[in-house]
Formats: structure tokens, C-alpha cells, sequence
């Protein structure tokens, strides 16, 4: 089986983002179960595919928000008025239908589409239509929008959030109905989705990276608690802003925490022990470093592949319910709790403790179930290719 895996960012090795870490372990699940893939999108800028071989680069975007000029933010906006898209998938429109179909045409014969999530499935939604599809949605898009909305700072953000939210839950709708099949990243979006059938829809459990991560010697504990996201993404910055406003004013004043990543602005904290420490050039050994874990989603949809890291570690953690959506196991040395003084509480007991687990078990359970799924979907595909070839 061949199929053609659009998404709006082609893989280019640095897995630099959730969503990069999620791509490249469905591709790799896609490979694993004997399907030819080849992918089509848009790189970064002065980035190459990973794959060149098998991945059609139609043109190199930035779509992040947070660093584009106060004109690309307006001329987006005034873009997306016109066109009735989303302020995501227009980003994406820097290219006309007859290049992508073109684009698409030339990939030679193949079975159907894997379309990845809304952004590029949206931007060229009418060009999918002529094989069947699976549609995997990385989270409920509309329902982060609305989020989003009720957390915005201005009334011009909420009115923007809440046509992001009215356009992607028609475009969801759409997308779902259209395919042969629907993979989730987390139970509970099968339902919001609609597709809560097993005839309609699958979980895939990620993993982050291809192989179980190596015994290591003892960690060499350098703070109590790490944290490292992209916090520029809303449903992040709901997060930390809940666990900076909540749950740090009652850690002790001696508790060590940094915090890595692109800091947007206005994030600001007055306890003594926090420190925002920018970009890191080893993700995994500043989690490390840390005794403990925080996982603090209080947002979005889909899974948080933080906690799937921390648990493949086998690191302390403590952690909000909203964090372990799409996680089946939850390790002996994860506490789960929403209360923001329960919540330091643990963390300050967890980094007296700092007892690591094996996470290889985790991994491969993990690894297991998402290549069950993905069995179940291609399944429904190729019963469906069988009949049109019929």
C-alpha cells in the first residue's frame, strides 16, 4: 500500500516540537506495517526534509505566529477574512491548487491519503477527494480555540479565537465524515470528534522516540523541578501561567525550578527559586537534571508527549489529570492531582524522594498499542481499496 501523509511541516530530523515527535512516530508505525510513504508539505525556512527521497516539498513557510512582523499578523488575518479559512490553514496558502495538484499527481500511483491533522488538510481541503482517506487528528482544534478564546487578554483575540473555533469545528466535521477512518491521540477526542465508534475511529499511543531509552547511571540532580515546552503554543501558556499564578506561590522559597523554552512575554514570577533559563541544548538532560517532573496541562486536547517522555525516563513526576489524556499507564512514581496546593505539595515531597523507574516498559507497551491501532485503520483502508478495485 502506498499512501500519500500531507501535513503542513515535512519532517526534517531536529523533532523539535510535539508535534514534529508525534509525525515521526505515526510515520515510523506506518512503515512498520509494510506501507509505502511518502510525504507532502512545506519546510522551514533553510530546513531539508529528512527523507528527500520520498517527501515532495512544496515551498518553505513560517507559520509561527509569535515571531512574525505586526504586517504578516494583519495580512494573515485580512487573508483568512477573505478566503473563510482558518488563520491556520491560510498560512499554508502561499501556494495555488494547481501547484499542490500537480505536486500530488506526480508522486505516482498511490492508495489514499493520510491527511495530518487540520492545518494542511484545510488549506487545500477540495484536492483529497478523489481517494480514500484516513484523518489523524492531534487534537480537538475547535475546542483548543474556544479555550483559547476564553483566555485571551483583548476583545479582538477572543473574537479571532472564536471564528478559529466556528471554522475548524465545521472543517472537523467535514474532514470526519470524509474518512474511511479517524486516529485520535487521546480517548476522550473520539467522542468530542463524533467518531467514537471502533468502526470509525482509533487511539494512537505515541512514543518519542524509535527505540526504549538506555539504562543510564544515577542522575545528577542540579534543581528540584524542571519545566521545558513551547510556551508561545496557548494551550502551554494556559498552563504555565495556572501552575506560575497557583501552585508556585506555595512551594518553599528555597525550591529550585527552571524553566527552558521561548518565554513569550508577560510571563513573569516572584518566587525566589524560579528560573527561566531560554533555549537548552540538550532537552533530556535538562529534564534530567531535574528531581522531579511538573506536568501541568490545564488545556487543548490530544496528548502531552512531555508526559510520554517523562514516563519513557522513568522520572518523578507530579501530574494535572489534564496532562495524562491519551496515556493508558501511569507509572508508580506519578502523582496525579488538580489542586494547586496539593499539587506543591507533592512536587516538594516527590524532589525529597527523587526515586526514578524503568521506563522501558512503558516504551514498549506503548509501541505495542500503537502498532495495534494502526493495523486496525490500515485495515479499514484497505477493505475499502479492495472495493473500489471491486
Amino acid at each position: 500500500m502506498h499512501l500519500l501523509f500531507a501535513t503542513s511541516i515535512v519532517p526534517d530530523g531536529a523533532l523539535a516540537s510535539g508535534y514534529e515527535i508525534a509525525n515521526a512516530a505515526i510515520i515510523a508505525a506506518l512503515r512498520r506495517a509494510g506501507v509505502r510513504v511518502t510525504v507532502i508539505g512545506f519546510t522551514w525556512p533553510g530546513k531539508a526534509p529528512v527523507d528527500p527521497e520520498n517527501t515532495i516539498v512544496l515551498g518553505a513557510v513560517d507559520v509561527r505566529t509569535e515571531s512574525a512582523s505586526p504586517f504578516q499578523k494583519l495580512a494573515w488575518v485580512a487573508k483568512a477574512m477573505l478566503a473563510g479559512l482558518t488563520f491556520s490553514s491560510v498560512k499554508l496558502r502561499v501556494v495555488q491548487d494547481s501547484e499542490v495538484r500537480a505536486a500530488i499527481e506526480n508522486a505516482g500511483p498511490f492508495d489514499g491519503y493520510v491527511l495530518n491533522s487540520v492545518q494542511f488538510a484545510g488549506a487545500f481541503e477540495e484536492l483529497f477527494g478523489d481517494r480514500p482517506s484516513i484523518f489523524i487528528a492531534h487534537n480537538v482544534e475547535n475546542r483548543s480555540a474556544a479555550e483559547n478564546a476564553a483566555a485571551a487578554g483583548s476583545a479582538l483575540q477572543r473574537w479571532l479565537f472564536r471564528r478559529e473555533a466556528r471554522l475548524l469545528k465545521l472543517m472537523e466535521e467535514r474532514l470526519c465524515r470524509a474518512a474511511r477512518f479517524v486516529f485520535t491521540l487521546a480517548e476522550e477526542d473520539r467522542a468530542a470528534l463524533g467518531v467514537a465508534s471502533d468502526d470509525r475511529s482509533a487511539v494512537l499511543p505515541l512514543v518519542t522516540r524509535a527505540e526504549a531509552p538506555a539504562k543510564r547511571a544515577p542522575r545528577r540532580i542540579d534543581c528540584d523541578a524542571a519545566l521545558i515546552g513551547t510556551w508561545t503554543w496557548q494551550p502551554n501558556r494556559i498552563g504555565l501561567d495556572w501552575f506560575l499564578a497557583k501552585v508556585v506561590p506555595h512551594l518553599r522559597p528555597d525550591f529550585r525550578l527552571r524553566i527552558a523554552g521561548n518565554m513569550p512575554s508577560g510571563i513573569v514570577s516572584t518566587h525566589p527559586g524560579v528560573e527561566f533559563v531560554g533555549r537548552v541544548p540538550d532537552a533530556q538532560a535538562f529534564v534530567r537534571g531535574a528531581a522531579v517532573i511538573p506536568l501541568i496541562s490545564t488545556a487543548g486536547s490530544g496528548v502531552q508527549l512531555k508526559t510520554i517522555e517523562t514516563f519513557e525516563l522513568g522520572l518523578p513526576s507530579v501530574a494535572t489529570s489534564r496532562s495524562l489524556r491519551g496515556i493508558g499507564y501511569r507509572p508508580d512514581n506519578c502523582m496525579v492531582t488538580d489542586d494547586p496546593v496539593a499539587f506543591a505539595a507533592a512536587l516538594e515531597a516527590a524532589a525529597a524522594d527523587a526515586s526514578d523507574v524503568d521506563g522501558s516498559a512503558f516504551h514498549r507497551r506503548q509501541i505495542q498499542a500503537l502498532d495495534a491501532a494502526m493495523e486496525l485503520g490500515l485495515g479499514k483502508l484497505g477493505a475499502v481499496r479492495r472495493e473500489i478495485a471491486a
